[in-house]
Order: C-alpha cells, then structure tokens, then sequence
C-alpha cells in the first residue's frame, strides 16, 4: 500500500508541473483545435514553445489540396525548426518535437535524417533527473523510444 501512495504522489507532482502549452499541445488532436493552439501561442518568445507552434504550423499542410501548397507550408515549417535547433541544440522540447515530425512524416518528404541523432539525444536527458522530467512520458508515448 505504501508503494502505492509513493507511486501516485510522484505520479500527481509529474504531471502537476507539465506546462500548460505542453497539455494544450497534445490535446489537440483537430484542425480546430491546432488553429485556436497557434493563435494563443504565436507571439511567445520562449523556444520552447515556438516549437509546438511550428510543429502544428507544419501539421496544417496536411488540410491543404494542392500538393505544392502542402510542400510549401511543410517546408516553411521545417526551415523554422531546424533554425531554432541549430541556435539550441540541446533543447530538449525541440528535439522531441523533431523526433515526432520525422518518425511520423512519409518519407517523400526526405525529413528522416536526425532521427538516431535526436533518439540518442533523447534516451540520455531521460537518463538523468533534470527539469524537462515531464517530458519523458511523452516522448515515450510518442516516439520509438
């Protein structure tokens, strides 16, 4: 019984302290739902959460007809992501959020090349106890890890 009060104590504290955009951000799950997400965050200046923005920036080519328009959007998206990582690199909500794009992305689009890399980068943080703990539950919802 006692463990079972310790489990869920911890349990209650990690999912206490998951940011608001991070919830919102899985919870969103229709076009709706992504929109009303990136109207309430894209004017935020912290990188954490300009990359859930980008992310579902990208996520909206895919409401898109035309095949060029859909490419156009994915590549915008892409371009933002890649900038932000290369000034942060060791961000981790930016390589998880890279890690789902491109375990989740048709290979057509040839947006697969950091996946051991981000994976590796990845499994390490989730070794160690730091302050992007509550991710570590999504990222092994939501990814190969």
């Amino acid at each position: 019984m006692k463990w079972l009060f310790t489990f869920l104590f911890f349990n209650v504290l990690i999912f206490d302290s998951i940011p608001d955009y991070v919830q919102s951000y899985h919870k969103a799950t229709t076009k709706k739902q992504e929109v009303e997400f990136i109207n309430k965050y894209k004017n935020s200046s912290k990188i954490n959460i300009i990359a859930y923005v980008v992310s579902l920036e990208m996520k909206q080519a895919k409401y898109k007809f035309f095949p060029w328009k859909k490419l156009s959007i994915f590549n915008k998206g892409k371009k933002k992501l890649e900038g932000l990582i290369r000034d942060n690199p060791d961000n981790v909500d930016l390589r998880y959020i890279r890690l789902v794009i491109q375990e989740n992305v048709p290979s057509l689009l040839n947006y697969k090349s950091n996946i051991t890399e981000d994976k590796l980068f990845l499994s390490n943080i989730m070794k160690i106890k730091d302050t992007s703990d509550y991710l570590d539950f999504y990222i092994k919802k939501n990814t190969s890890l």
